[in-house]
């Protein structure tokens, strides 16, 4: 009587390969999340045309900020003078 049975080695066999099967799939996922993430990641560092404003606009909006600043500046100073010649008055 022999030692080892051909379905004993049959067995064998079907784990040995059912291992190389998930090893092989296993390292496949890998390498695939690997180039989603790094692709993932060259997108989010490309600029894209849409979401930077052009020059122009950057400009103006500085512009109107400052006119806006210049403008506040102008009312508070209006109302200080208003103010002290109330106070010249009583």
């Amino acid at each position: 009587m022999p030692l080892v049975t051909w379905e004993a080695v049959w067995d064998v066999l079907k784990w040995v390969l059912l291992v190389l099967a998930a090893g092989f799939i296993g390292q496949f996922g890998k390498t695939l999340a690997t180039r989603l993430i790094e692709r993932k990641r060259r997108r989010q560092a490309e600029p894209t045309p849409q979401a930077a404003p052009p020059p122009d606009a950057e400009i103006e909006r500085a512009r109107l900020a400052a006119e806006a600043k210049i403008e506040k500046k102008r009312a508070k100073a209006q109302v200080k003078r208003e103010k002290k010649r109330g106070d010249e008055t009583s």
